[in-house]
């Protein structure tokens, strides 16, 4: 029953309909797995009754056994991180100044799009508070821990669907991404996540910081990413910025390589201060994709570290966001988001508005980058992982910008930009901790990024730590 929590969604949909597996043994499978090493790792915000969830299960089971499934994920469960409103459960966005007793009537676009095919909402991941820093701690939640070494964190604020995607907590697992929240935690997790060209995935409300806030997703395999986005990414009319529908199959071209693309790889660009371990491996992982047939370039995107525009732009949305509290739910939101929100009502207008226009020409630069290459690799995080109860790792001086701008500066850059970028995993330190790489392209190439991303793992598969038991103890 438990390796039943391990397999792709792809592999459940077939047993499915061959008859071969049911998805009230998937759900209860993963749902043993949430009781069995929740408690270790604490990925999830609130976890829905395991009633309704095998009631579910039982009413896909029907569905498949007359043949009248409700879609490609019908059956399968997932999660989505609680900065993504859901029907039937809270919504806390990780912070005490949310009152719980609400509504809770509506559901965001992507998990609307994954109920109407009848997939499963097992619960709502932790983050950060309103996904403020890029480590997974809150006020409401407390610590979540990395499943490759408890004393460290998974980053963030993705960091519970990160850990329930490495731990098989569902099959599925929906985050957000403000500046590389889905694929720091991606990274420093071992797992998949891809954060698509902005507006891909329709949002609902918009973020307090506005138009660098992806939807993305987390996952074990690059396949079963690709069938998430074939169910989430459609427009939705609550969503203003939403792109038009494409109707693209994601899944389609993933098996096509990467021969002859043309990829420009940075190692720092120009002014990052990699770790040295980090640095060997993401060389290594570059290396295959030259091997795999594609003409892959050393150099440089050439831009000037655009920290200052990401950090404006968020400290603004912070004071945007602060301004509707009451003093009672300013009073119990964390230091260092109260600390962002009074740096960002520094911010004047002309100010913002010099960060949209320096913004707009970093999209404009980059645009004209990939004009010459279809790929651009980076390390995800210049570092591994580092010990929880910290926002940043212990060389990073303290400020009050919390996120991970000062030590994951290879992120932010493409929610400023709005453009398709992922990170994979490529292997582990010396001390047993993952690494990523990430894989950037033009804004609405989202599948080639997928395809490039599967050539890698085709011929490096994921690592996950249930495979080895060094990792986690039973509960």
């Amino acid at each position: 029953m438990s390796e039943i929590a391990d397999l792709a969604a792809a592999e459940i949909v077939s047993r499915y309909r061959q008859g071969e597996l049911s998805p009230v043994e998937v759900t209860k499978a993963t749902l043993q797995r949430i009781e069995d090493y929740n408690d270790l790792v604490n990925a999830f915000a609130i976890a829905v009754d395991p009633e309704i969830a095998i009631a579910e299960a039982q009413a896909s089971e029907k569905r498949w056994r007359e043949g009248n499934p409700l879609g490609a994920l019908d059956g399968i469960p997932f999660t989505a991180k609680d900065l993504l409103l859901s029907k039937g459960l809270p919504t806390r966005r990780g912070s005490k100044a949310v009152n719980p007793d609400q509504a809770w009537d509506e559901d965001a676009p992507a998990i609307a799009r994954l109920r109407e095919q009848g997939a499963i909402l097992l619960g709502k991941t932790t983050t950060s508070e309103f996904g403020y820093k890029g480590v997974t701690d809150s006020p409401l939640t407390g610590i979540t821990r990395n499943p490759w070494n408890l004393n460290f964190t998974p980053g963030g604020s993705s960091g519970g669907a990160a850990v329930a995607a490495a731990l098989g907590f569902g099959i599925l697992h929906l985050g957000t991404d403000g500046g590389g929240s889905v694929r720091a935690p991606a990274s420093l997790t071992g797992v998949f996540g891809i954060k698509p060209t902005f507006g891909r995935v329709a949002s609902y409300p918009i973020a307090h910081t506005g138009t660098v806030f992806h939807v993305g997703v987390l996952s074990r395999t690059v396949a079963d990413a690709a069938l998430t986005l074939n169910a989430i990414a459609h427009p939705d009319v609550r969503d203003w910025y939403a792109l038009p529908d494409h109707n693209l199959d994601y899944t389609a071209n993933l098996g096509q390589g990467v021969v002859g693309l043309r990829i420009a790889f940075s190692a720092n660009f120009g002014y990052a201060q990699v770790d040295s371990e980090v640095a060997d491996l993401v060389k290594k992982a570059v290396a295959v994709f030259a091997q795999l047939g594609a003409i892959v370039e050393e150099v440089d995107p050439n831009f000037e570290n655009p920290r200052k525009i990401s950090q404006t732009l968020w400290q603004a949305g912070a004071a945007k966001l602060l301004r509707g509290f009451t003093p009672e739910q300013r009073a119990v939101v964390e230091e260092g988001l109260q600390a962002t929100a009074a740096a960002g009502d520094r911010v004047t207008l002309a100010e913002y508005l010099s960060a949209q226009d320096a913004r707009e020409a970093l999209g404009r630069h980059l645009q004209r980058f990939h004009e010459n290459y279809d790929l651009l690799l980076t390390p995800t995080v210049e570092i591994a992982a580092f010990p929880v109860g910290q926002n940043r790792p212990p060389a990073i001086s303290e400020n009050i910008d919390s996120s991970q701008r000062e030590w994951s500066p290879f992120t932010y850059p493409f929610n400023l930009t709005q453009q398709p970028a992922a990170s994979v995993p490529i292997g582990f330190t010396k001390d047993g901790l993952p690494v990523g790489l990430q894989i950037v392209a033009a804004k609405y190439n989202d599948a080639l990024v997928l395809r490039a991303a599967q050539a890698y793992e085709n011929v490096s598969p994921f690592v996950l730590p249930l495979q080895s038991n060094k990792h986690l103890s039973h509960k």
